[in-house]
């Protein structure tokens, strides 16, 4: 996931703008999550009225920022693994989860007063990168894209990388240096089928790139063999820039079971080439099927705390395309909104959201009570929700 630091607040393009319904559509805008335990990917927002407090940092669901936060300063995470909804625990003082309040004393809707498994970093206080600015920085003028780590879900400038980046719009998945040595193993891995790197090396602050990928046998300063360049090409042939399916991602039943059968990681060991531990790495999108899945190999992952990486639906493409599976992602709002800057367009999506959730629910009502719908109760239907809009939007500005 990439966004273009002069574009990313006007998302003028159709595929882009689909791109972040997704991120939303993939999550439940009306309930909050907590009751669903930790979920395996969802959108993650912080607030930072209610817990500007960077030694306290907390996230809320999609549903709470809707309809908890209305009004108040959001950071958009964009999405965050394993986490469970903050909202109105402990670390919000008195503030209370209007969709699961707090009891301590009842049952099982109640909130935890902590998330103990919750991960956080500086991003849930609106800072990003290893400069750990805020997005937008209205103090950098740098025309740069911020993509995100796909273990530790950092954000970074391109620049700051450490290597030199592919293009934004064939971006595959990226693994920061930081979380590359936190699990060494994925070193080897990269140096069969990550891209090939090209390192930035500064001298008396000019950069020149470096290409550190496999020299070809007429270099004779680095021997190597002939079989090397043709498992570069296959390498290349897998990662098209194109988006796959998550089928094509998580390749068939019977190569993963091929891998379980004798440790692969140690067969590349043996075979090399060794990849200079430099920079950020990034993977096509079929990755994570090459990794080996014996019983060692899980140990190793697991001890890294990255065993997340055997899981394909863990991925940012699986859950976009349960996103695109959602009507939403191809609603017709959608001509209207690429006009809109984000925070626009994310105010549509929100009263979009509520104004299909409360004509359902009025709708359901008459049913139930054998109503006929007429006119006047049709326009005092709406009369209530402006009524509502009006309340939320004084309150926003006390």
């Amino acid at each position: 996931m990439a966004a273009n630091k002069d574009t990313a607040d006007d998302l003028s393009n159709e595929e882009d703008l689909e791109k972040a319904l997704c991120v939303l559509a993939g999550s439940d805008p009306e309930n909050c999550s907590y009751s669903r335990g930790y979920v395996k990917r969802q959108a993650v927002f912080a607030c930072n009225t209610c817990t500007p407090n960077a030694a306290e940092p907390a996230g809320v669901c999609l549903a709470c920022a809707n309809k908890c936060h209305d009004g108040h300063d959001i950071f958009e995470l964009y999405t965050k693994r394993n986490f469970r909804c903050d909202c109105g625990n402990s670390k919000f003082g008195e503030f209370k989860c209007q969709l699961i309040p707090i009891l301590h004393f009842v049952c099982s809707q109640a909130k935890d007063e902590e998330n103990v498994r919750n991960h956080y970093n500086h991003n849930f206080n609106g800072c990003y990168c290893t400069c750990d600015r805020p997005y937008p920085d209205t103090d950098d003028q740098a025309d740069d894209e911020m993509i995100q780590c796909v273990i530790c879900e950092d954000w970074f400038h391109s620049r700051h990388l450490g290597c030199t980046t592919a293009d934004p719009e064939e971006l595959q998945e990226m693994v920061c240096e930081t979380c590359m040595n936190k699990a060494p193993v994925l070193w080897t891995y990269a140096a069969h089928f990550a891209v090939s790197p090209v390192i930035s090396v500064s001298h008396a602050e000019e950069e020149e790139e470096v290409d550190v990928s496999e020299p070809s046998q007429s270099e004779h300063e680095e021997p190597s063999t002939s079989a090397e360049p043709t498992k570069q090409e296959e390498v290349a042939n897998r990662s098209s820039p194109c988006k796959r399916t998550h089928e094509e991602m998580a390749g068939g039943p019977a190569k993963a079971a091929s891998k379980t059968a004798a440790c692969r990681l140690k067969d590349l060991q043996a075979a090399g080439p060794e990849r200079p531990r430099h920079g950020a790495v990034f993977w096509p999108y079929g990755w994570r099927a090459e990794l080996c899945t014996c019983v060692s190999c899980k140990r190793i992952y697991v001890t890294a705390e990255v065993q997340f990486l055997m899981d394909q639906s863990d991925t940012i493409l699986a859950y976009e395309e349960k996103g695109l599976d959602e009507p939403f992602g191809q609603h017709p709002l959608m001509a209207l909104m690429s006009s809109m800057d984000r925070v626009q367009q994310l105010e549509v999506i929100y009263g979009y959201t509520e104004l299909t959730t409360s004509i359902t629910a009025f709708l359901q009502q008459c049913v139930a009570e054998g109503k006929t719908v007429t006119v006047e109760a049709v326009h005092q239907f709406f009369e209530e929700l402006r009524a509502r809009k009006r309340r939320r939007t004084n309150a926003g500005y006390q």
